[in-house]
């Protein structure tokens, strides 16, 4: 073991594949969890903390997302205006009728690093509402959430 280094994978370096996600097979966490884990890239056995190597994501079915317990109607997601007296709040129910990406967008976001690249992550993270998606030339692989 005398000359043993360890591995540091360069930009040039990254390869990414396309991978198919339905966000109606499993709860949202998990779904969530594994989306995360394939855009940071790091159940590839060349993951390096400082290199974006993930891949694509494309999450379909985002309206039917389950959710366990009472969250459908107890869960709620704030935001804020800038302004005094700005803040808002919908319930999950709320958010699935406007804009059901949020919900994966938001939980997906939440277990991402906050650091630089994390911008980069979430660009590269395609969610829709229905079973249809606008990738089919990219032929994604399906992946199944356990």
């Amino acid at each position: 073991m005398a000359n043993a280094k360890t591995y540091s994978q360069k930009p040039t370096e990254v390869t990414r594949r396309w991978i198919l996600i339905d966000a109606s097979e499993a709860p949202l966490g998990r779904v969530a969890t594994q989306v995360a884990t394939y855009l940071i890239g790091k159940y590839k056995p060349t993951y390096t903390p400082h290199i974006d190597g993930g891949d694509y994501v494309v999450v379909i079915n985002a309206k039917d997302s389950v959710f366990t317990g009472e969250k459908e109607t107890d869960k709620k997601y704030y935001r804020h205006s800038g302004f005094p007296g700005g803040i808002k709040d919908a319930s999950v129910k709320e958010v699935r009728e406007k804009f059901p990406e949020r919900l994966v967008e938001n939980a997906v976001k939440g277990m991402l690093p906050k650091n630089k690249l994390s911008a980069d992550r979430m660009a590269r993270l395609r969610v829709f509402a229905g079973s249809e998606h606008t990738h089919t030339a990219q032929t994604p692989e399906k992946v199944e959430v356990k």
